[in-house]
C-alpha cells in the first residue's frame, strides 16, 4: 500500500507519519526523523519503491497533480489544515485559502488521478480526510457528539473545516470518488505546539507564571491522545468503506479548568 499523507509536519501528521512508517516503511529509526522533517519517500519493507510520501505543506497546489502521478499513491490522506482558532478569529482569510481551497485542489487532483487507475486499484484506492468535532458546535457539560450529529461551526477555522467536510462529501456522491471522513475530539500528547492548552499550562506552572484560560475555563472537550488517534486513523484508512464518517474521540471529556488544575495538581 502506498500513501500519500498531507500535512506530515503538523502535530497529529507527525504521529501518523511515525505511525506509518512503522507499519509500510523499513527504515532504521536513525533515518526515521530525517524522512519526517519534508517531503520524503519511505521504502516499504518488501519492495524497493517508495510506501509513503509525505508533505508538510499546509496548502495545496496544482503541482500535487504530478506528485500524485509521479508516486501514484493507494491512498490520501489528507491531514494538512490551518487550525487554530484565535488565529481563524484574527485572520480568517488563510484558513479559508488552506482549509477549503487546498481541499478543493487536492480533490481534483485525486479524481484525475483515481481515474487513472485499472479497476482493481480503483475499488480499492481511499481519500481519507481528517477534520474535527468542532464542526459539531459546543459540547455541553454531558454528553456526546455522533457521526449523525448536526453541523454548527462557532468559528472561523471551524467554518472552514465544515465547508472542506462537505466539499469531501460531495466528490463522493457527485463523481464517486472513494472518499473517507473522520472528525477527532482535542488531540493533546508528544510534540505538541506550545501555545496548545495542555503544554501551555505545564509550561506556564513550571515556571511559576500565570495559566492563561480562556473565558471562564468552563468549556469542555473529549481528550484524546495524539498516538491514539494515528492508530484510528489507520485504521479507517485500510478498512473503512467509502462514503462513510466515523467520530475519533477518547472518552474523556473535561473542561479546559480542570484540565488546567489537574495540570498544576
Amino acid at each position: 500500500m502506498k500513501v500519500f499523507v498531507t500535512g506530515g509536519a503538523g502535530f497529529i501528521g507527525s504521529a501518523v507519519c511515525r505511525l506509518l512508517v512503522g507499519e509500510l516503511g523499513g527504515l532504521g529509526s536513525e533515518r526515521r526523523q530525517a524522512h519526517l522533517c519534508g517531503k520524503s519517500r519511505v521504502a516499504a519493507r518488501d519492495r524497493s519503491e517508495p510506501a509513503l510520501y509525505i508533505s508538510p505543506s499546509r496548502h495545496l497546489r496544482s503541482r500535487d497533480d504530478f506528485l500524485l502521478r509521479e508516486f501514484d499513491p493507494d491512498a490520501v490522506l489528507h491531514l494538512a489544515a490551518e487550525s487554530h482558532v484565535d488565529r481563524s478569529i484574527d485572520g480568517p482569510s488563510q484558513f479559508i485559502k488552506t482549509n477549503v481551497e487546498g481541499t478543493y485542489t487536492l480533490l481534483e487532483a485525486t479524481l484525475v488521478h483515481w481515474r487513472r487507475l485499472p479497476a482493481e486499484r480503483a475499488a480499492q484506492f481511499r481519500f481519507h480526510h481528517v477534520s474535527t468535532d468542532e464542526v459539531f458546535g459546543s459540547l455541553g457539560p454531558a454528553g456526546k457528539f455522533t457521526e449523525t450529529t448536526h453541523y454548527e461551526p462557532n468559528s472561523p477555522y471551524s467554518a472552514s473545516k465544515a465547508a472542506s467536510d462537505h466539499l469531501v462529501r460531495a466528490w463522493q456522491v457527485t463523481y464517486g470518488l472513494p472518499t473517507v471522513l473522520s472528525n477527532y475530539s482535542k488531540n493533546y500528547g508528544p510534540y505538541h505546539f506550545p501555545e496548545k492548552l495542555i503544554p501551555l499550562a505545564i509550561l506556564k506552572a513550571l515556571h511559576g507564571e500565570p495559566i492563561p484560560v480562556y473565558g471562564k475555563g468552563d468549556n469542555v472537550r473529549d481528550w484524546l491522545y495524539v498516538e491514539d488517534h494515528a492508530r484510528a486513523l489507520y485504521t479507517i484508512l485500510t478498512t473503512a468503506r467509502a462514503g462513510e464518517s466515523y467520530n475519533v474521540g477518547g472518552n474523556a471529556g473535561h473542561s479546559n479548568l480542570e484540565v488546567v488544575v489537574s495540570i498544576c495538581r
